[in-house]
């Protein structure tokens, strides 16, 4: 009897005598049901598995891991050189950028200081800088504030226009405007009129007046006044400063309130005055200009160029030879004297009690001494020569005057003199003052 095969349904091979399973794949046999008879029941086969292949998947994995991490890595480092060398362009970059843009910046606030500050900078080699009034309009500014505050003083003897002048009105209280003149333009006067810039005419009052200081004081209501002058000061005042006058020279119905600009020529000048009929030959301390000063002019202001009143003008040096020598007396000592005539009436001086002739070598020789006076007191005598006063030179009288009125009643003064060939030194406490010097 033939054996019948039997054939794996899975992979076709044929089983073994008596074996269930296929040596081949591992599938059970189930045997085919014939002629109504039921077929075996299959049993799935369990899947089989490739080893070797899984092993060379998982190796190919792993390797491709590796390939990944390594140009990732290869990656990063690229990146990382990358920013190392941007880092060291930006390190040599980044100083000459600086200073390109310090630069810059220097020359942009340079624009603006020299824009802003250099170029309204006004230098002066060795002093600080100072604003000034004087410009392409010339002292117009100034001249309007004292302009209408000038008067033109009309003198009169015995209703007649004897003499005129100038003046100015420097203060006023409740009740009156006090004007400022020259002495020597209201000696002689029985009468005194002012005429003010607008045109109008009022009959003043004489305070009073000083014939060494060359000062003089005059009252006016004050509804009359114009404008009152603003005063300065000499302190400051340098050789070389803008001034400038108004005044009334001439024919003050022509010429009134003429200006005329100059510059200080000097300060502190000492210069001697002759006699005249009010008053002795003198040494006035003065200031000088060579603003055109004329008849007329004396007792108006002098002005600095912020239009301040300086100064008031009393005289110049006249001859062929000369030309632009005016002179001023200095504001503090007008106003130092004018005060004292409003509160007295006078200004006082000291004196010695002595009458003096001029040597001709120098000194004061004297001729006599007063009675009871601070010369006698002091043990001065006739024929002695004054040589100096407080160490300084006496070149004649008038200096000595000059340089005893710079003292007050009470203060004490040294004579160097001259006796009987020696030189002795006379200590004198000084009075009021008498009619000699």
């Amino acid at each position: 009897m033939e054996t019948e095969k039997r054939i794996c349904a899975s992979c076709g091979a044929e089983l073994k005598e008596g074996s269930l399973f296929c040596t081949n794949c591992g599938t059970q046999y189930v045997e085919e049901k014939k002629k109504g008879r039921p077929k075996k029941e299959e049993t799935p086969a369990e899947p089989s598995i490739d080893v070797e292949a899984l092993k060379q998947e998982m190796r190919n994995e792993f390797l491709k891991e590796i390939k990944e991490s390594e140009a990732k890595q290869t990656s990063e480092i690229k990146a990382s050189e990358q920013g190392v060398t941007a880092f060291k362009t930006k390190l040599k970059i980044y100083p000459i950028l600086s200073c390109f843009v310090t630069l810059i910046l220097c020359l942009i606030a340079f624009g603006f200081f020299y824009n802003y500050y250099m170029k309204n900078l006004v230098i002066e080699t060795t002093k600080t800088v100072k604003e000034v009034t004087v410009n392409d309009k010339g002292i117009s500014d100034a001249v309007e504030k004292v302009y209408d505050a000038t008067v033109v003083v009309e003198s009169y003897v015995r209703g007649q226009l004897y003499a005129t002048g100038s003046g100015f009105v420097y203060k006023a209280d409740g009740n009156y405007g006090y004007i400022l003149t020259n002495d020597h333009v209201i000696s002689k006067a029985t009468e005194v009129k002012v005429l003010f810039s607008n045109n109008k005419r009022a009959t003043v009052k004489v305070i009073g007046s000083d014939s060494y200081s060359d000062v003089g004081v005059l009252r006016v209501e004050k509804d009359k006044v114009v404008a009152i002058a603003e005063i300065g000061s000499t302190d400051k005042l340098k050789v070389g400063d803008t001034a400038f006058a108004v005044g009334a020279p001439l024919d003050s119905s022509t010429y009134g309130w003429t200006v005329t600009r100059g510059i200080i020529s000097g300060k502190n000048r000492a210069v001697e005055v002759g006699a005249t009929n009010s008053r002795a030959s003198s040494v006035m301390e003065v200031l000088q200009t060579d603003t055109a000063i004329n008849s007329g002019n004396s007792g108006g202001p002098l002005c600095n160029s912020n239009g301040e009143v300086i100064g008031i003008t009393n005289m110049k040096l006249a001859s062929a030879q000369i030309e632009g020598m005016g002179f001023a007396i200095p504001i503090e000592i007008a106003m130092r004297n004018a005060e004292k005539l409003i509160a007295g009436g006078k200004v006082t001086y000291p004196y010695l009690g002595v009458t003096l002739l001029d040597r001709e070598d120098g000194g004061a020789i004297v001729e006599s001494v007063e009675a009871k006076s601070p010369a006698e007191k002091g043990g001065l005598e006739k024929g002695d020569i004054i040589l100096k006063i407080d160490g300084k030179e006496v070149t004649n009288s008038s200096f000595l005057k000059y340089n005893l009125y710079k003292h007050e009643v009470g203060d004490k003064i040294k004579l160097t003199v001259l006796r009987d060939g020696r030189e002795k030194i006379i200590e004198i406490t000084l009075s009021s003052d008498g009619p000699k010097a």
